[in-house]
């Protein structure tokens, strides 16, 4: 099961990088940020499960 939770979190996790690219690509800086959100919220729930999921240290700072 947690191989499945944890490969999910990857998924979701690089889907997330992909729209946060997209949005930076466009100039939608609100886009960033809402993705960015939503890629420090999927590392915290990994680390709560104590999932370690490849993450660069501007990933894991929260503003």
């Amino acid at each position: 099961m947690t191989d499945v939770f944890e490969q999910e979190l990857l998924e979701q996790l690089a889907e997330a990088r992909r729209a946060q690219a997209d949005a930076r690509a466009a100039g939608d800086l609100d886009g960033v940020d809402a993705y960015r959100g939503r890629i420090i919220g999927l590392l915290h729930i990994a680390a709560r499960h104590g999932i370690d999921l490849p993450h660069t240290p501007e990933e894991e700072e929260e503003d």
